[in-house]
């Protein structure tokens, strides 16, 4: 193990010897557990459908929604959102290149957002003419 990664163990672990290896370890026997049901139910590793385009629209998904969290000042379904103006306006539908590949996604919409594919055009001469 580099000096480096011990560093950054200890640093998660506030300093309590022995915390990061047990991160790591439920980190790996997590991992395992993953790929033991994905075994099971014939779910590839790779490719369309695969073990890792699923772990990573997860992972996509849920860093847009903590993204739109910080921005909003509030989590989903937190009533401190409500009747405020500043609020969610649903998900579209997103794919996005990985690197396993195309990744459908719902990404969130936040106030103002109602952009149809129509005006997208529009929208981008607005933006080069400063409107």
């Amino acid at each position: 193990m580099t000096a480096a990664k011990r560093a950054d163990q200890a640093a998660a672990s506030d300093g309590q010897p022995g915390e990061g290896a047990r991160s790591d370890a439920a980190e790996l026997e997590l991992v395992r557990q993953l790929a033991e049901r994905a075994r099971a139910e014939g779910l590839s590793l790779t490719g369309p459908g695969g073990l890792l385009g699923r772990l990573t629209k997860v992972v996509l998904e849920g860093a847009l929604e903590g993204e739109m969290d910080a921005h909003l000042g509030y989590a989903r379904h937190d009533p401190a959102g409500r009747d405020g103006g500043n609020s969610r306006n649903g998900h579209r539908a997103k794919t996005v290149l990985t690197d396993v590949g195309p990744a459908e996604i719902a990404m969130p919409r936040g106030p103002g957002c109602q952009l149809r594919a129509g005006d997208r055009g529009q929208a981008a001469a607005a933006a080069v003419q400063g409107r």
